[in-house]
């Protein structure tokens, strides 16, 4: 991607930037707010919109966000002096169209297309999240699970199959990024 790209995608919040590791794709028609981390190998999909205004966004390595998808957090405030960042930690495949605020992720995670993942909730490492489920305020999902529904509902032990998909999910990214990165050197 050009430096003219970065630019007009990254945008500061009161002096502060996104913050990049190595190998990053961002697309053209993505947009990056205020206090953002990505690690290494982390790929962002057209129309993304990812603000660290009011609190801070980690996402961690070799996790992509598809297209549409929106990250956004919750303000410090008395009630909650933390607020809530958003966390994503590593090998997560964020699907199309989902919205995740204020929760945080761990690793080797599919969060399918539309999910909805609010304020506070917790999913721990190695789950699948099915398509168009609500992750309610404050809810932790277990390791190792199939969720799905609205509100989400735990639906079973993943198979050694599906828990083995989600770092590939991951990987099968980072390669698609790389070609995008190569087209974009030429």
């Amino acid at each position: 991607m050009s430096q003219n790209n970065l630019a007009a995608n990254l945008r500061s919040y009161q002096g502060i930037y996104p913050a990049m590791g190595l190998r990053n794709y961002i697309d053209a028609s993505a947009v990056m707010v205020g206090d953002i981390t990505l690690a290494d190998d982390v790929s962002i999909w057209p129309l993304v919109a990812a603000r660290g205004d009011v609190n801070t966004i980690t996402i961690g390595a070799r996790s992509n966000i598809q297209d549409g998808t929106v990250l956004h957090v919750t303000r410090k405030s008395e009630h909650n002096p933390l607020g809530n960042p958003l966390v994503i930690g590593e090998d997560v495949t964020v699907g199309h169209k989902c919205m995740l605020h204020g929760c945080t992720l761990g690793d080797r995670i599919l969060v399918g297309m539309g999910a909805i993942i609010m304020d506070g909730a917790v999913v721990e490492n190695d789950v699948f999240i099915g398509a168009g489920s609500l992750v309610p305020p404050n809810k932790t999902l277990k390791s190792g699970y199939l969720y799905v529904g609205n509100p989400v509902k735990q639906a079973r032990k993943l198979k050694e199959s599906e828990a083995s998909f989600l770092r590939q999910s991951a990987l099968n990214y980072i390669d698609l990024k790389n070609d995008y990165l190569s087209d974009s050197c030429e």
